[in-house]
């Protein structure tokens, strides 16, 4: 079975969409997702662009997309972090993850970011197992933190 990896365009945002769901669900998650097309649109495609994407096709369906965007650190320089690589449940086995995630790298490298970082959830030891392969570093004694619109209400009122 063959695909193709090219950058995502509006059209493609409602399957993205799905994707997005379909990853929330096998994190556990699936009431978390509030993005909508429209929002997709607008913030990647907008006048001023949050994040780029490469979506996989195979038969005309998208089936896996990377999603990512720049960053700055203040260590090292530009950097991208890479929000999201998801593969269809059906379709994974076939290299399209590992395509998706090597087309972010090239065009981070060809961009001359100094990293390209991303989380990954401490029990999907497949997803670890391959990034430790590719020389990825899985940072291990960090802790991501997040702070929702609700709690940041709350907080500038105290």
């Amino acid at each position: 079975m063959s695909f193709i990896i090219r950058d995502g365009e509006k059209a493609d945002m409602p399957a993205v969409l799905n994707l997005i769901k379909e990853l929330a669900h096998f994190e556990k998650e699936s009431n978390a997702v509030e993005v909508t097309v429209d929002d997709l649109i607008k913030d990647g495609f907008g006048e001023t662009p949050l994040f780029k994407i490469f979506v996989a096709e195979m038969d005309a369906k998208i089936v896996g997309i990377a999603l990512f965007y720049p960053r700055y650190s203040t260590w090292k320089g530009p950097t991208i972090h890479l929000e999201d690589l998801i593969v269809t449940e059906n379709k994974r086995g076939l290299k399209i993850g590992s395509s998706l995630y090597k087309k972010v790298i090239e065009y981070g490298y060809n961009k001359g970011v100094k990293r390209i970082e991303w989380n990954v959830l401490d029990w999907n030891e497949p997803a670890i197992e391959f990034y430790e392969s590719t020389g990825a570093k899985v940072l291990r004694d960090w802790d991501t933190a997040q702070i929702d619109r609700v709690s940041m209400k709350k907080y500038l009122n105290k």
